[in-house]
């Protein structure tokens, strides 16, 4: 069952809208309140650009509100998995004790019922977690491999099936009368694929797939959407990295800055470039980690979904590798901007956050249809990166009209997608509609 969450008015939607379950949940809004009179329609987002009326979207979203999920899914597709009934978050107006129990990365020293955490609320199946070390981690700790060597299987070490929980907490506010931020906290059950291996560069594509516990105790039929990317290039000549406002750029970089390092880009849900990081691994008996230097990011869903006072997130991204999964951590400042994408004199930054991510393994995952997902749509998302990084050689800088995830730009790829996960033969071929949507996403120079 779906708790209690979002209000628009008298409409209850049943998943906050900032936690994983309701990532992209704007655009399932939209159709939701299409189909009931537009009795309850959502705040604009952003540039206040809306997406095409979609058949598609249209059935997925009648789907989803037979099998009980309401407005909470973008597109008819996961957006988070929650594991375990006995692990599962409690609702908003869990007590201070009840917040305790679940949460300990928080604000210990308070009982102020309003800094409990925002984020995931429903629940999932059963899940066990493998605790024995995996055959990556064993072929990672083998001896006499080179450093390079070394590196890569750290890299690859991440592929597999998890349970992922997401923890985020604003440690230090900078001004003295700003209001302690309530932390944030979800999960998601995914897998990560190796998409590409080609020796000094590879490419893990993350896709996720839930099944939840509907109001009747029975659980739902599997949901897959593709998640996010994470390039790694060995040495790299080049990195596209954000300069704030929905602007990127490819930097060159010289050979003597980048000896024995790697890059790490990651890419939005529709493979547009979110951030870009260089970084050397580190390898010990007891983990393997990388860190890369500050990276400006753009807001993710978390904070575009609750915050308006800043616009940038600058921080470093560590990647930890052990025995049972992985772990991946942020030390963020949340960044304000001016007109010109430059750091605001009087008040550069609000406050610093930290988070972490735990990648466990599961064992004995079910994630067929997460692989079906996959295999059907691949040629097609690498297809749609491919053709972004040729943008980025044709013109280094692309700012985009409208933040990707706020805007729903990225309706048309997610259709395309789903018809191909579905079988069905597209009426557009892949080239146009790739093409199209890239030219649509573009802002005019500024």
């Amino acid at each position: 069952m779906l708790p209690e969450g979002q209000r628009h008015g008298q409409c209850s939607f049943g998943a906050s809208q900032n936690s994983l379950w309701g990532q992209m949940r704007m655009i399932t809004i939209w159709r939701y309140s299409y189909i009931h009179s537009r009795t309850c329609p959502p705040e604009l987002p952003v540039a206040h650009v809306m997406p095409n009326q979609s058949p598609w979207l249209d059935r997925a979203t009648r789907l989803l509100v037979r099998l009980g999920f309401a407005a909470v899914v973008v597109v008819g597709v996961l957006v988070a998995a929650l594991a375990r009934a006995d692990d599962s978050a409690p609702g908003a107006k869990a007590t201070p004790d009840e917040a305790a129990k679940r949460y300990i990365f928080s604000w210990p020293i308070t009982s102020d019922p309003q800094l409990a955490p925002r984020g995931g609320t429903t629940r999932g199946p059963d899940l066990t977690l493998d605790k024995s070390p995996s055959a990556t981690w064993q072929a990672l700790q083998a001896p006499g491999l080179s450093a390079f060597e070394r590196d890569r299987r750290a890299i690859l070490a991440m592929a597999g099936s998890y349970r992922v929980t997401f923890d985020f907490l604003e440690v230090t506010p900078f001004s003295t009368d700003a209001k302690r931020e309530r932390p944030y906290q979800s999960w998601g059950t995914e897998r990560v694929y190796v998409d590409r291996d080609d020796g000094q560069f590879i490419s893990l594509s993350h896709i996720l797939a839930m099944r939840v516990v509907q109001k009747d105790g029975t659980l739902s039929e599997p949901m897959v959407t593709k998640h996010w990317r994470q390039d790694w290039r060995y040495e790299p000549t080049e990195l596209v990295e954000y300069l704030g406002r929905e602007q990127w750029q490819r930097r060159m970089l010289k050979r003597k800055d980048v000896a024995g390092q790697w890059s790490q880009t990651v890419y939005q849900v529709d493979e547009s470039p979110r951030y870009g990081g260089l970084g050397k691994w580190q390898h010990s008996a007891s983990f393997s980690s990388w860190i890369s230097g500050d990276t400006w990011r753009p807001l993710p869903r978390r904070e575009w979904s609750v915050r308006k006072d800043y616009q940038v997130l600058i921080g470093t991204n560590r990647h930890t590798i052990i025995p049972t999964g992985w772990i991946q951590e942020e030390n963020n400042l949340k960044g304000v901007l001016d007109d010109k994408r430059a750091l605001a004199a009087d008040k550069p930054f609000l406050a610093r956050e930290y988070g972490v991510a735990r990648y466990e393994r599961l064992q004995a995952p079910d994630f067929g249809s997460a692989d079906e997902y996959y295999e059907r749509t691949k040629k097609f998302w690498d297809d749609v990166r491919g053709a972004w990084a040729a943008d980025f050689h044709k013109q280094p800088t692309i700012t985009l009209r409208a933040p990707v995830d706020q805007a729903g730009l990225f309706v048309p790829l997610f259709e395309h997608a789903e018809k191909l996960a579905a079988g069905e033969k597209p009426e557009a071929d892949d080239a146009a509609v790739i093409q199209k949507t890239l030219q649509d996403m573009r802002a005019t120079s500024r």
